[in-house]
């Protein structure tokens, strides 16, 4: 926690320098939390020269812990090549690990990878599966996703009231092609 404490400038004068200090202490004994953080520092080029290829080896040993948001990260570096050669396959891998522990963002983005097919076989069915979840989280871009999904009969039975119900649930948070998308419902009185 002393890095922590230096980085917040929680009951001590911030130090980024000490921060990172102590982090690093932390993570060589294995405390996944340090290691997500000193993962952070490197990527973000904190306090540090930014280092993409050592941020990925701190944010996986953090996520090989089961660190919820280490796994999304080295999803994330899979996913956009960072530090690490660009695999979709082994990005869906800790997108799922993350989503199956409830990170919404991981959720968005397993459903992403089927409704694309990144990494896997395209399967609206398991699309709507994992926006879903992330849109009962209150994740706006799924419950977009979700309308689509439900205005079009793909992956679900096409249910133009359920479309209207997960547009409004977006437009409610500012999405504006979901903002759009409302309109046009009640523009031709489709699922209102």
């Amino acid at each position: 926690n002393a890095g922590a404490y230096y980085n917040n400038g929680d009951g001590v004068p911030r130090d980024l320098v000490q921060s990172l200090y102590w982090y690093r202490k932390a993570a060589e004994q294995g405390y996944l939390n340090a290691q997500y953080r000193l993962g952070e520092k490197y990527h973000e080029g904190v306090t540090v020269a930014k280092d993409d290829l050592e941020a990925f080896k701190w944010f996986s040993k953090a996520a090989n812990q089961g660190h919820t948001q280490a796994q999304y990260n080295v999803g994330h570096f899979y996913e956009k090549g960072y530090g690490v050669t660009r695999d979709m396959k082994m990005a869906l891998f800790w997108y799922r690990s993350a989503g199956a522990q409830g990170y919404a963002m991981a959720q968005f983005n397993v459903g992403h990878c089927y409704a694309n097919g990144l990494g896997v076989a395209k399967d609206h069915v398991m699309a709507v599966s994992w926006y879903r979840r992330a849109a009962m989280q209150g994740d706006a871009m799924a419950q977009h996703n979700l309308a689509d999904y439900y205005a079009k009969g793909e992956g679900v039975a096409k249910d133009l009231a359920q479309a209207v119900a997960w547009f409004r649930k977006a437009a409610d948070q500012g999405d504006a092609g979901a903002q759009y998308n409302l309109g046009v419902c009640y523009q031709y009185g489709e699922g209102v």
